[in-house]
C-alpha cells in the first residue's frame, strides 16, 4: 500500500494555487502526474499524493514544473475567488471514489478527443498534401502537354516554310523553262527568216539565169535541190559495255544472284507506280512522289504525329506498294498506337517484300523481326512468335 505524503505546502491567490510537493529522494523519471479540474494525482513508488480539489481548476493552462527533488504546480482556478482549503471538506470513501472515476473519465474522453483531433488534422495534412502534388503533377502534364504542342507548331511551320521554298523552287525551274522555251522559239524564227531570205535570193538569182535556156535551168535547180536536202544518215549499231558490280565477298562466299535479284526487284518497285487514285488530283507534282511521302511521314513519326505518318504512308503505298520501308515505317507507328496486329502485318509484308536476304536488307530485315517479335510479345503471343522467327 502507498504511503500517502502529507508534508506538502500550498499557496493560493485570487486567479492561482500553487503547490509543493517534496519527491523524497526519488528519480523524477519515476514520478506519474494525473490532473483534472476536481482531482490531482503523484504517484512516486513508494509515496502517493492525493488531493481533491476545493473548487474546478483550468488543467489545460495549469503546469507541472520538477526539479530539486520537489514538485512545484501551479493550477489556474476556473472562477476569481480565494479557496477556504486545498481539498474539499467532508469527503467520505465513495465521493472520493466518484471523484477519481469521474476525473479518469474526463481524461479518457480528453485523450479520445485528442486522438480524434489528430487524427482529423493529419487526414486534412494528407488531403492538402495529395492536393499539391495533384496540382503540381497537372502542372508538370499542362507543360509537356505544351512543350509537345509547342514542337508540333514548329513542325508545322518548318513543315509549310520547306513547301513554300520548293513550290518557290518549281516556280523558279518553271519560269527559267518558260524563257529557254522562249528563247528556242526566237531563234527558231531567225533560223526561219535567215533560210528565207537565203530562198529569195536564190529565186532571184535563178530568174536572172532564165535566158540560159531550160536544160540549163533544170540542171542549175537539181543542184540547188541538192544542195538543201541533207544526204541520209548512215545505218549502224553502237555496241554499249556496262561496268560490272563489283562484291567485296569472297566467291564462295558470294551471294551476287541474290544481289543481283535484289537489285532487279528494287528498280521494278521503282517503277511500279500506280497513278490512278482520285485523291492525287489535288496534289502537286512532288506530294505524287512515294520517296517524298515516305519522307513526310518520318518527319512526322519524329514529332510523334503517328496517326497523320501513318496517313503518309498509306497514300505512299497505293501509289506503289513494291517499297518495303513504307510498310517497315508504318509498322512502327502502329506499334507506337498499341494497334499491335497491325504491326504485326506490316512487319510481316515488309520481311516478305525484303528478299532475297542479302546484305544491303540486313538491316531493314532485321528491324521487321524486332518490331514484329515485340507486337508478339505484347500480345503475350510467345509460341506465335517463335513460330515466325
Amino acid at each position: 500500500m502507498p504511503l500517502q505524503v502529507s508534508d506538502y505546502s500550498w499557496q493560493q491567490t485570487k486567479t492561482a494555487v500553487f503547490i509543493s510537493v517534496p519527491l523524497r529522494g526519488v528519480c523524477v523519471r519515476d514520478a506519474d502526474v494525473f490532473c483534472t479540474e476536481n482531482y490531482l494525482k503523484v504517484n512516486f513508488p513508494p509515496f502517493l499524493f492525493e488531493v481533491f480539489l476545493y473548487a474546478p481548476i483550468d488543467e489545460e493552462s495549469s503546469k507541472a514544473k520538477i526539479g530539486n527533488n520537489t514538485i512545484i504546480f501551479t493550477l489556474h482556478k476556473k472562477e476569481v475567488a480565494m479557496w477556504d482549503t486545498l481539498s474539499v471538506s467532508g469527503a467520505d470513501k465513495e465521493m472520493m471514489q466518484r471523484i477519481r472515476e469521474k476525473s479518469i473519465l474526463q481524461a479518457q474522453e480528453r485523450a479520445k478527443e485528442a486522438t480524434e483531433a489528430k487524427a482529423a488534422a493529419r487526414r486534412e495534412d494528407q488531403k492538402y498534401t495529395l492536393n499539391v502534388m495533384m496540382k503540381i503533377e497537372e502542372e508538370e502534364r499542362k507543360k509537356i502537354e505544351d512543350m509537345k504542342e509547342n514542337e508540333r507548331i514548329k513542325a508545322t511551320k518548318e513543315l509549310e516554310v520547306w513547301k513554300e521554298r520548293q513550290r518557290k523552287a518549281e516556280e523558279q525551274k518553271r519560269f527559267q523553262r518558260k524563257e529557254k522555251s522562249h528563247q528556242q522559239e526566237k531563234q527558231i524564227e531567225e533560223e526561219r527568216k535567215k533560210l528565207k531570205h537565203k530562198s529569195l535570193t536564190r529565186n532571184s538569182a535563178s530568174r536572172n539565169l532564165a535566158t540560159k535556156g531550160r536544160n540549163s535551168e533544170n540542171i542549175f535547180f537539181e543542184k540547188l535541190k541538192e544542195d538543201s536536202i541533207p544526204a541520209p544518215r548512215s545505218v549502224g549499231s553502237i555496241q554499249i559495255n556496262f561496268t560490272p558490280r563489283a562484291f567485296p565477298t569472297a566467291l564462295r562466299e558470294s551471294q551476287v544472284a541474290e544481289e543481283e535479284e535484289w537489285l532487279h526487284k528494287q528498280a521494278e518497285a521503282q517503277r511500279a507506280m500506280n497513278t490512278d487514285i482520285p485523291e492525287l488530283c489535288d496534289l502537286k507534282e512532288e506530294e505524287k512522289n512515294p520517296e517524298w511521302l515516305k519522307d513526310k511521314g518520318n518527319t512526322l513519326f519524329a514529332t510523334e504525329n503517328y496517326l497523320a505518318a501513318i496517313n503518309a504512308y498509306n497514300l505512299a503505298i497505293r501509289l506503289n506498294n513494291k517499297i518495303p520501308l513504307l510498310y517497315l515505317n508504318r509498322a512502327a507507328c502502329h506499334l507506337k498506337l498499341k494497334n499491335l496486329h497491325k504491326a504485326i502485318e506490316d512487319s510481316s509484308k515488309a520481311l516478305e517484300l525484303l528478299t532475297p536476304p542479302v546484305a544491303v536488307n540486313a538491316n531493314a530485315r532485321m528491324k521487321a523481326h524486332v518490331r514484329r517479335g515485340t507486337a508478339f510479345c505484347q500480345l503475350e503471343l510467345y509460341v506465335e512468335d517463335l513460330k515466325n522467327v
